[in-house]
């Protein structure tokens, strides 16, 4: 048993696939419009999600609260630019998804620059961001009639190979990627090290501002190819394109397992967390709630996991006293 729980501990994910599989079953029993095909849905569904919560646990792991804000509006952007720039032509993809993860990646520098180098607090930082993204949206918007997806991006946007979805297999390889990355590079130990105690980590030799700058473009990078892919998918982009990814990257990096205080995330929980957010979303919509509630119960649900999770760090700060204390300042 003691075995057991030292695993559970370890793994922390298995708690958001046991979700998974019991509110799988609660759908399936209670309706007959769940099956292994509409799974396939479910799966598009999370996959777009799950890049964009990627690059949020990229963020969230280098501690102190670091949250990416401006992914909404790295998301709707993009998508714009994308569609712009591709204008509706095979041959013209390449340069759009250069014009895209250029985006991707100015974003993520000038959230870095905000953050590391003038110190301010990642949540306003990347709210200011996002505030200016905005603007540039509305900007692009006048410029987007008549344009449309590429055939080919079309494809890996909602096509299927095998029956599989194009876009869950490039979200597996995403997350088999950024698994790697955590747990066998050099970077990924930094980048805990980092989020457990940043100060710690400066004095072991870690360059812990080049790390948190890094999570940062891994984010907005992230952000800008899920956008200009999802708008292949939807065949447009409209303003409020990313808004739902915002508190939905967030809480499918808590549900995963990943600690919101930093220093500890798993990819492969953040990709049940999404898979089990979509299935919330899911199974209000077949209770035909209104978006508002469902929104609602969204916050109400990772709220309750962000106060259990807080829990366990809180007595062991109390059981160490004013140290403890102030080590958990240090992060």
């Amino acid at each position: 048993m003691q075995n057991l729980s030292s695993w559970v501990a370890r793994n922390r994910w298995v708690w958001s696939l046991i979700g998974v599989l019991i509110l799988w079953g609660i759908l399936s029993l209670l309706t007959d419009r769940v099956s292994l095909h509409s799974l396939s849905g479910v799966a598009t569904s999370a996959s777009f999600l799950v890049l964009a919560a990627l690059g949020q646990m990229f963020v969230v792991t280098t501690g102190r609260g670091n949250i990416d804000l401006s992914i909404a509006s790295v998301i709707a952007l993009s998508a714009f630019v994308g569609l712009i720039v591709v204008g509706g032509s095979d041959g013209r993809i390449g340069l759009g998804l250069l014009a895209v993860l250029g985006i991707g990646l100015a974003v993520g520098l000038t959230n870095a620059v905000l953050v590391v180098l003038f110190r301010i607090p990642a949540m306003i930082a990347t709210l200011a961001t996002g505030y200016v993204l905005a603007t540039t949206t509305l900007i692009a918007n006048r410029s987007i009639a008549g344009a449309v997806a590429s055939p080919a991006l079309a494809f890996v946007a909602g096509g299927k190979v095998g029956g599989v979805p194009v876009m869950f297999l490039i979200a597996l390889a995403a997350v088999a990627l950024s698994s790697l990355v955590l747990g066998r590079l050099a970077y990924g130990r930094t980048l805990s090290a980092t989020g457990q105690n940043a100060r710690a980590a400066r004095l072991a030799g870690v360059r812990t501002g080049r790390v948190t700058a890094t999570a940062f473009v891994i984010s907005s990078t992230l952000a800008a190819l899920d956008g200009a892919l999802l708008s292949a998918y939807v065949g447009g982009a409209f303003l409020e394109m990313g808004a739902p990814y915002l508190l939905q990257s967030v809480g499918a990096v808590v549900l995963g397992g990943s600690l919101i205080f930093g220093g500890s995330s798993t990819a492969v929980g953040t990709l049940f967390g999404c898979i089990l957010l979509v299935l919330i979303v899911t199974t209000m919509q077949i209770a035909g709630l209104p978006p508002g509630t469902q929104d609602i119960v969204q916050g109400v649900v990772i709220i309750g996991v962000l106060a259990l999770a807080g829990r366990p760090v809180l007595r062991r700060i109390a059981r160490a006293g004013p140290a403890g204390a102030r080590a958990a300042g240090a992060q």
